[in-house]
Order: structure tokens, then C-alpha cells, then sequence
């Protein structure tokens, strides 16, 4: 029997083949994707789906790590603002006057370095200046993950953590599509969306509330709001085909 080796079989010949076992039926829908996605073999996909896996569990890491570094700083941080807040309102008659001055250094510092910290990790996911989509969420595993899903569909997108940001932003650009979370650590999304709908500039950009808010609990607010719809944690990606026709558009 003759082996023929291809140039596309060189690239591998340093690599260990792993095999799987799938049914029959399993097996024809596999080759049923392949041709009709057009993909040379089944091999050539699996490759791509699981650099893809190690890649975004690269950025997942990357992105919890951030995360944890945010809460490590920030818990110490807050207890400092906390208590010198606390101790310069109610007990500053009792106070040295230096104490009481070395106190309110403490707490103007506490913000100065909270605000660091949220200006560090606000847009996290941006892809510049222009953008398509405005996400709006403060746990940065769920910017990425939103971001990945639109970017390799051909869309831009710019994610911030507070409602302070996000009202920066919808002042300054003009996107396609704002996913807006409804729990934030300012300004809730309810109140976002009522300020996006009051501009007659803006009030025709697409609004979507991404939130794990009950359902019943949700759309008593949603005549308020004047939201144009709402996307339930965790995600059923499908649910986002509109979105997608809409920004193709």
C-alpha cells in the first residue's frame, strides 16, 4: 500500500496524534459540518477549536487574575475609606487637629486610589477609539467573553466596568449596540437606560440589558426604561442572532 504524504501532513510530523471514538451518526454530522463550512478535513477543525479553547482560557486567566488583584486592592481600601469617613464624621470635634488632617489625607487618598484602579480596569476590552458595540459590566470574565463572541463575527467593542464610564462614553461616541448590565457598582443600568433614551441623539441606539436579575423581577422595568430588549445570564447565544443581524445591517 502506498502512503502519501501531503505538505499540509509535514507540518505535524513532530506531533502526537490523539484519537477519538464517535458514533456512526455523530460521524456524519461532523463531515456534514466540514463541507459545509468548507473546512479541508475534520482534523484541520478540531486543531482550530481547541487552539481557540487554550487561547481564550489564556485570556479567561488573565482576565480572573485581574479580577482578583481588583478585589485584593480594593477590599483593604474600602475598610480605610470606610473608617476614616466614619471617624472624621462622627468624632472630628474630638480630634487633634493634625490627626484630624492626617485623617482626611488617608480618605482622599483611599479615592485617588480607587479611582486608579477603576481607570486601570476600565476598558479592559477595547479595541480603540471606534467601536461597534458598548458593553457595560463589571466582571471582566463576561466583557471578554461577550467581547470574543462579537469580535470573531467581524464587530469592534469597548467594555467599562461603572455607569460613570459608560455615560462618558455614550456622550462622546455613538456605537451600534450598548449590552448593559443592570447591577453595577454606581449607577444602576435602569438609570443608565432612561438617561440613553432621554437624548434625542442617542435614544435610537439599540439597548440590551445582559443581567441574572429574575425575569419577573425585570420586566416591571422595562416600560420604564424604554429598553429595547433582554438577555438572560447565562447566555443562549442564539438569542443574539438579532443583534447580529441588526449590526450587519
Amino acid at each position: 500500500m502506498e502512503i502519501i504524504v501531503t505538505e499540509e501532513d509535514k507540518k505535524y510530523e513532530d506531533t502526537k496524534r490523539i484519537g477519538i471514538l464517535i458514533s456512526e451518526s455523530t460521524k456524519k454530522k461532523w463531515e456534514k459540518f466540514v463541507e459545509d463550512k468548507e473546512l479541508a478535513t475534520v482534523s484541520r477543525l478540531i486543531r482550530k477549536a481547541v487552539n481557540f479553547y487554550i487561547n481564550s482560557q489564556e485570556k479567561i486567566a488573565y482576565l480572573n487574575n485581574l479580577s482578583l488583584l481588583s478585589h485584593d486592592l480594593k477590599e483593604p481600601l474600602t475598610s480605610i475609606k470606610g473608617f476614616s469617613q466614619l471617624i472624621i464624621e462622627n468624632h472630628a470635634d474630638k480630634l487633634d487637629s493634625e490627626i484630624l488632617l492626617r485623617l482626611k489625607e488617608i480618605y482622599a487618598q483611599s479615592m485617588f486610589l480607587e479611582q486608579k484602579i477603576n481607570q486601570f480596569l476600565d476598558g479592559i476590552s477595547s479595541e480603540g477609539s471606534q467601536y461597534d458595540i458598548l458593553i457595560v459590566e463589571d466582571d471582566n470574565p463576561t466583557i471578554f467573553l461577550l467581547s470574543d463572541f462579537f469580535k470573531i463575527r467581524g464587530f469592534s467593542t469597548l467594555g467599562v466596568r461603572t455607569g460613570a464610564r459608560a455615560m462618558e462614553e455614550i456622550n462622546r461616541s455613538h456605537p451600534k449596540l450598548v449590552l448593559l448590565d443592570i447591577i453595577l457598582p454606581d449607577i444602576d443600568g435602569y438609570e443608565i437606560c432612561k438617561k440613553i433614551k432621554s437624548k434625542d441623539n442617542k435614544k435610537e441606539i439599540p439597548v440590551f440589558f445582559i443581567t441574572a436579575i429574575p425575569e419577573s423581577e425585570v420586566v416591571k422595568k422595562i416600560e420604564d426604561t424604554g429598553v429595547d430588549g433582554v438577555l438572560y445570564k447565562p447566555f443562549d447565544f442564539n438569542e443574539f442572532e438579532p443583534l447580529i443581524n441588526h449590526l450587519k445591517a
